[in-house]
């Protein structure tokens, strides 16, 4: 989610499939993969993690 927020804050938008996020202490994440996949799965996700994204101007109809 730290890569997803840091993401949208420099871009503005969600990133594409072949986005790879480095975060603040060195570790890179494939975070364009995961937000496809988190879309995919949307309708398994928690209230709590539907939340998290709403938090970040993500919504995805269900």
């Amino acid at each position: 989610m730290q890569a997803l927020a840091q993401y949208i804050e420099r871009e503005g938008g969600l990133p594409r499939r072949a986005v790879v996020e480095r975060l603040p202490d060195g570790s890179e994440h494939r975070t364009g993969i995961w937000i496809g996949n988190q879309r995919a799965r949307r309708d398994r996700l928690h209230a709590e993690q539907l939340a998290s994204f709403a938090d970040l101007g993500v919504e995805w109809a269900r």
